[in-house]
């Protein structure tokens, strides 16, 4: 079974501060296969030309306040204003592969029962060695059509609108908002569908402290969703030896140790502790804390990727990529 070509979908981009991408991904989406479409900008307070990007593009744009922002919220804002039967997440930093990107993401809702997709994501060329074994652990190249766990990403996926009517987003979670609405999904006797093909560059160029930012606020939202979870010291120094080893042998199989093993080490220390603070907090999550969750500072661009069929999308000399 097959999506037909003219299916209406929305679109809707999660962004703050992306001059940076943000002109790449809305490209990458006016070169899909599929068109009949529309997209959906939620800015929540960027004060750089993203918003000025945007506009150069057939897209709505829609706003939320700074102090009111959370994943949740922005998406369920979004979802609200679209009038697609299937409502496509993707995060302003992130870009299509393929010009059949669309396509593939939402070919699976000709199943009644498939609620949720979602798609690959591999690195750029300045992702960090162990960011770029982390997206191949989370997104491998084998697709799954009926997943028996809720996992999924919120940077490239797609829903039934119905469903969302039904359930929502928890505007509440400092993260995961994905994986909690999967798992509500999932309850109802609906099914997540893993997409290989449907790939993007998802760009991470993170500070160290961003990166135990994500991850801690990620735990904390993780520890909301399975409350029974626990992760102690002894997961923390087990999983940190484990994947900088891993990650070692992996990098010295491709002759890049050397200019690889300090960033090995540190992002791994960044991930697991943020994880081991998150996972172990107590206290409620202040506004100051909630800022330094949302609100990092990407830098770098992120150009092509490999290992996807379909044809390329073209991002040569376009106007309007950039500021």
């Amino acid at each position: 079974m097959s999506i037909s070509p003219t299916l209406r979908c929305s679109i809707v981009v999660r962004c703050c501060n992306e001059e940076r991408h943000i002109g790449r991904l809305l490209h990458g989406i006016a070169a899909q296969t599929l068109k009949d479409i529309e997209i959906i900008i939620v800015d929540s307070g960027s004060t750089d030309r993203t918003c000025e990007i945007a506009q150069r593009f057939p897209a709505r744009l829609l706003h939320v306040e700074p102090q009111r922002f959370s994943f949740g919220r922005s998406l369920n804002l979004g979802c609200a204003a679209a009038s697609g039967e299937f409502v496509v997440a993707i995060s302003a930093h992130c870009y299509p592969v393929c010009t059949d990107w669309l396509a593939k993401l939402l070919e699976p809702f000709a199943d009644p029962l498939v609620a949720v997709t979602y798609g690959r994501q591999q690195g750029g060329p300045t992702t960090r060695f162990a960011e770029r074994r982390v997206f191949a652990t989370w997104f491998p190249p084998t697709s799954d059509d009926s997943q028996s766990h809720p996992f999924c990403n919120n940077a490239n996926a797609a829903l039934r609108r119905a469903v969302w009517q039904r359930l929502r987003f928890d505007e509440t979670l400092t993260g995961l908002e994905d994986l909690a609405f999967a798992k509500s999904a999932m309850a109802q006797s609906y099914r997540v569908a893993y997409i290989a093909d449907a790939g993007v560059v998802h760009v991470h160029d993170e500070t160290w402290r961003q990166v135990f930012n994500r991850y801690q606020r990620e735990a904390i939202a993780f520890r909301s969703i399975f409350p029974e979870e626990r992760f102690g010291a002894w997961d923390f120094a087990r999983l940190l030896t484990r994947n900088v080893a891993a990650d070692a042998r992996s990098a010295w199989s491709e002759g890049c140790l050397t200019h690889a093993a300090g960033e090995i080490a540190l992002f791994r220390l960044m991930q697991f502790a943020g994880t081991y603070r998150g996972m172990n907090r107590t206290g409620g999550v202040t506004s100051q804390l909630k800022r330094r969750f949302y609100y990092p500072n990407h830098t770098g661009e992120g150009t092509s990727v490999g290992g996807l069929e379909g044809a390329a999308v073209d991002y040569g000399e376009e106007p309007g990529l950039s500021g």
